[in-house]
């Protein structure tokens, strides 16, 4: 042998593999944890009483899928967007934007169409299921407004669940970057 092994790069390859391989298993944590998510809001589904809109983000995740009421106050159109009927054809689910009492908003889906051409509505009293949104939560109305059909219920089962496969890759990465840093090493300690 013709060399020694480098100090200073095996512990950067030491360090990165044993934090690729301590991400895996974060991954592998999460992953049971958005499973027991799922299955609190499967059995949200199930239940028949209305939940509080929630006005406070904090209290969204709880609200999930539950059924609840608002009261529009006054209704500012939104832009439609990519929605699924409830028979499941594409098309656009229309949106509107509510003032409630008290001054907060909430986001109301209002039902489908294949016409993306903005509809009216006044507001009033709606119900529905608390549906994500991004970043937040809004309403996807059981009975469609403004003359629209219904939408498609918002359904945990659309909530994806990556965190397995995003260990896999993890410890793979740790696996190939190993398996990359032995190579190199064993060409540098035959001299080649």
């Amino acid at each position: 042998m013709t060399g020694r092994i480098p100090i200073v790069p095996t512990v950067i390859v030491a360090l990165a593999v044993a934090t690729m391989v301590a991400l895996g298993f974060w991954q592998l944590g999460r992953a049971e944890e958005k499973q027991a998510l799922l299955a609190r809001y499967a059995q949200a589904q199930t239940l028949s009483s209305a939940v509080p809109w929630p006005a406070d983000p904090a209290d969204a995740t709880d609200a999930l899928y539950r059924h609840a009421v608002l009261d529009c106050r006054a209704a500012r159109p939104l832009p439609p967007v990519a929605g699924r009927s409830a028979a499941g054809e594409p098309g656009w689910a229309h949106r509107a934007t509510c003032l409630m009492p008290g001054g907060s908003e909430a986001e109301v889906a209002l039902g489908w169409s294949r016409d993306p051409a903005a509809v009216e509505w006044a507001g009033g009293e709606v119900g529905g299921i608390v549906g994500p949104a991004g970043d937040h939560v809004r309403l996807v109305t059981a009975q469609p407004q403004a003359g629209l059909e219904p939408l498609s219920p918002p359904d945990p089962a659309d909530v994806p669940n990556n965190h397995l496969s995003y260990a896999v890759q993890w410890f793979l990465f740790a696996v190939t970057a190993l398996a990359i840093y032995v190579l190199a090493l064993r060409k540098r300690l035959r001299g080649g």
